[in-house]
């Protein structure tokens, strides 16, 4: 198991990394998450939700992903509740407190869904959330110590030396630690260096003298990691660097932005420039297309781009001739009206939306959880999944932005200029990216394949594991139970 000295210290790629890596020896491998908090999920082939980056790991393990990977996911819809998903079904929404006396429940079906993976594999890569030293969390707790205490997996802390303290970091971490916790841990990985390793030695020494605990290795920074899709939306806190590629999209950074791994394929285009636009900052003026993402809550959101002035950038945006589009509930945004009469987002009520589109939005009924494969009007095919509630109807979905086997999805306004749908992932499809850009540069050459880029670099992820860490070693802890 993969525990971490806090959040976004690379677990998820390292997970994903050593998943290819001991694929590649052989062994039949799969990845695991006891409790993910993640707004950015996947679709499973049986219609159920996983963070994403389990589906990513289990790519990596070349395997399809299962609700047994993340057999409990929690999507927040305000600062204080979340969805909760057991199995990939959603179980309740409950409040921060509510949950803490939920968890002790859900510990059968964490160690349930384990088993199964553990019963069907070699080795069974389990990542942690945020840190074990958040002991104030402790009671209860099935996301770290808890879970591997239960399942007696051996444990090994990862520490990020990029955001500077990590010694603290380690060596905190087991000070604060119960004795019998802190005994579950075998060693430690030093994650994202930056210059001479070398130069750390001495560190790693002391570290080693300090906690008693071995090295596994320390991880030189992997540049192609902002290819793969990141677990938390933090990595979109960080600013946006000046650019003179010719295409811009503006994308608002919604407080409860989902799915924004959407936007990866964009992101990898050398003549594309994704500007993330944080709360408070208005949209620039001069982007080509302003994109509005998925968002776990609505009619919440709604408010919260109204509160940063963003509705009058879009519109105004729009008046000047731009291009506008949405995702999910981007798309709901852009109609005219969105209503959540039971508030199963959280707020129950209506909403005028944008009004660039001439539809309207019902939240109601079952979660829609699906893959998809289809079309557009034109034939390009196009692959994602569908994670949504509500229907969306009026005139413009005349003009369907897809054709997918259970009927058309989306709309398009009659200048062909505003447009949206709920279909995730469709930027991955090829020749459909290269076909909405080529609207804004008819003359730009289609790139290289996107999955076979991701591909690519999980193997390269691999090879750079291989090289920086004893897998050997960390093979034998593996095989340690109790």
């Amino acid at each position: 198991m993969l525990q971490g000295t806090g959040s976004d210290v690379g677990k998820s790629l390292l997970t994903a990394g050593l998943a290819r890596a001991f694929t590649r020896r052989g062994l039949s491998v799969r990845p695991f998450k006891p409790q993910n908090m993640s707004n950015n999920a996947a679709v499973t082939a049986d219609g159920g939700e996983i963070g994403r980056a389990q589906a990513l790991q289990a790519r990596a393990a070349k395997v399809a992903p299962s609700v047994h990977m993340n057999p409990v996911l929690l999507k927040p819809e305000t600062d204080r509740r979340a969805q909760v998903i057991v199995h990939g079904k959603a179980l309740a929404a409950a409040e921060a407190a509510e949950y803490q006396a939920l968890k002790a429940r859900l510990l059968g079906a964490v160690l349930d869904s384990f088993s199964h993976l553990e019963a069907e594999a070699d080795l069974v890569l389990i990542e942690g959330a945020g840190s074990p030293a958040e002991i104030n969390l402790r009671a209860g707790d099935i996301a770290n110590m808890g879970f591997a205490r239960r399942a007696g997996v051996p444990v090994v802390l990862v520490g990020d030396i990029d955001r500077g303290g990590v010694i603290a970091a380690l060596v905190g971490t087991q000070s604060v630690l119960e004795p019998a916790d802190a005994a579950q841990i075998k060693g430690f990985i030093v994650n994202k260096f930056r210059g001479d390793v070398r130069l750390f030695d001495g560190g790693l020494r002391a570290i080693e003298a300090r906690t008693g605990w071995p090295s596994f290795g320390v991880v030189p920074w992997f540049r192609d990691v902002a290819l793969l899709p990141a677990e938390d939306a933090v990595v979109l806190e960080r600013p946006s660097t000046a650019s003179s590629r010719p295409l811009r999209i503006a994308v608002p950074m919604f407080s409860r932005i989902a799915n924004f791994d959407d936007l990866d394929p964009l992101r990898a285009e050398a003549d594309v420039e994704i500007l993330f636009i944080p709360p408070g900052q208005m949209i620039p003026r001069d982007v080509d297309l302003i994109l509005l993402p998925g968002t776990k809550a609505t009619l919440a959101d709604l408010a919260f781009l109204r509160a940063q002035g963003w509705d009058l950038d879009i519109l105004s945006h729009h008046r000047h001739g731009g291009a506008v589009f949405g995702v999910c509930g981007g798309y709901q945004m852009l109609g005219r009206w969105v209503h959540d009469p039971a508030g199963v987002e959280g707020v129950q009520g209506s909403q005028p939306g944008l009004g660039l589109l001439d539809v309207e939005t019902t939240l109601a009924g079952d979660k829609i959880l699906r893959p998809v494969q289809g079309t557009t009007p034109e034939g390009i095919p196009v692959t994602g999944y569908e994670i949504h509630i509500g229907r969306t109807e009026g005139p413009d979905t005349a003009r369907p932005l897809l054709l997918l086997p259970h009927g058309p999805d989306g709309a398009q306004s009659r200048d062909g200029r505003v447009g949206g749908g709920y279909l995730h992932g469709l930027f991955a499809s090829d020749a459909f990216r290269a076909a909405f850009l080529a609207r804004f540069r008819p003359e730009r050459r289609a790139s290289a394949g996107f999955e076979a880029k991701i591909e690519t670099v999980l193997d390269g992820l691999a090879d750079h594991l291989e090289t920086h860490l004893n897998l050997d070693a960390l093979w034998a802890v593996a095989q340690q139970r109790g």
